[in-house]
């Protein structure tokens, strides 16, 4: 699918939507898929959920590509940029800049021709604690012309945090060699994206590169510092509101839910579709319904959780519950455990430790509820419950808890 480098931006978005999907307008061709990490039995049920596209973040997911062809779908491949809160690269260095575009440079001369290519994703969020990004956007742009002289025949997306519409605005005159910003996105800016677009005065393509509903820097907490996560079945409602909306917004050229897997980030569980085992959810029910595809046996519904007080004193017995429901009746089961609250946080989706569990004296659980006694050391904890249905899905949710 050759492409003239002098094309415009929303040509050549035009030209790859139009071969992706033939036969239907852009407008309703829009990349559908979802970020990913994770395996190949993991890659394959984001097929058979009716994705068509997958992002995936940087060079070591290359294998992606050979069994995205096999699957049936293309791939926004990653080119990984170091960030320069991590230390690894100088941005002010000429070598250290010119040795990561050889590397860019070389990764892209090899992969370039492969049918499963749908674009290059230059960078993820390389801004993340600069207080001036612009220079680091430039870099990126420098890059993404590098990537374009080669490789012409596929787009070049660079994306960023979501922030206010000062730190944005500059993204309307910078980065003339990117081809489609892509904005990482949660909770409720989804919805005022647009209106956010046309106040910067920004006009290409845009793709949500990450969607996720509220992130634990957005949500509420407890007093003793610890965010509430919404359950799984909120979380469903979300992705179904946000990605009906998003799907009629002309300027939005794809949207990519956060995460098709699984990752340790504040919890367990807070930003994956999948839990850890690869089991469905009420989430994967969602996307997957606004990916076009029919879902017979929906997930675990959860109406409602509690926990008796939010504050317990070493040893005291604590009871919690949970409302939830199968959509056939049938009866569900519960797993029941206590985590340390994270303490190794980190920014920007980092790689986090993940939180020691803690064995506690259950006294009593069923699908309904549990009574145990609390640790003895005084401390922030969670109570995490993993709904299990008899068709293989599953619901999540926890409550945050203080032992003083």
């Amino acid at each position: 699918m050759p492409l003239l480098p002098t094309f415009s931006a929303t040509l050549l978005f035009a030209t790859l939507l139009l071969a992706l999907s033939p036969g239907h307008s852009t407008a309703a061709a829009q990349w559908q898929g979802a970020a990913f990490k994770g395996d190949r039995a993991t890659l394959g049920k984001l097929a058979a959920a009716g994705a068509k596209t997958v992002r995936v973040y940087g060079e070591e997911d290359a294998w992606v590509l050979d069994e995205a062809e096999r699957l049936g779908l293309k791939v926004v491949m990653g080119l990984w940029i170091d960030h320069p809160r991590h230390g690894r690269l100088d941005f002010e260095k000429e070598t250290a800049r010119r040795a990561q575009e050889a590397a860019i440079a070389t990764f892209v001369r090899r992969h370039k021709d492969h049918p499963a290519l749908l674009a290059w994703g230059v960078g993820n969020e390389v801004e993340t604690a600069l207080a001036d990004p612009l220079p680091v956007w430039r870099e990126i742009d420098r890059l993404a012309a590098v990537v374009k002289a080669i490789d012409p025949a596929h787009p070049t997306l660079m994306v960023v945090a979501d922030a206010g519409v000062e730190r944005l605005a500059p993204l309307a005159t910078c980065c003339a060699n990117v081809d489609l910003l892509g904005i990482n996105i949660y909770a409720g800016a989804a919805f005022d994206l647009p209106r956010r677009l046309a106040a910067m005065g920004i006009k290409k393509p845009v793709v949500v590169a990450e969607l996720g509903p509220l992130g634990q820097w957005q949500a509420g907490r407890k007093p003793w510092g610890a965010p509430v996560e919404l359950t799984s079945s909120e979380k469903a409602k979300f992705y179904r509101d946000a990605l009906a909306f998003l799907r009629t917004q002309p300027q939005i050229a794809g949207v990519f839910p956060f995460l098709w897997g699984s990752k340790q980030e504040q919890t367990e569980t807070w930003h994956g579709i999948l839990l850890a085992d690869g089991t469905a959810t009420a989430m994967t029910d969602a996307v997957t319904e606004a990916w076009g595809a029919s879902v017979v046996a929906p997930a675990p519904l959860i109406r409602g959780i509690g926990i008796a007080a939010d504050v317990f004193a070493p040893s005291q017995e604590i009871s919690a519950g949970v409302d939830a429901a199968s959509f056939d009746g049938s009866p569900l089961a519960t797993e029941w455990k206590v985590v340390s609250e994270a303490t190794d946080l980190r920014v920007g989706g980092d790689a986090e430790a993940e939180p020691a569990r803690i064995p506690v004296h259950v006294k009593h659980a069923d699908a309904a509820t549990v009574r145990f006694v609390a640790p003895e050391r005084p401390g922030a904890y969670r109570l995490f419950m993993t709904i299990r249905d008899r068709n293989g899905k599953g619901a999540t949710a926890n409550l945050p808890f203080l032992v003083k």
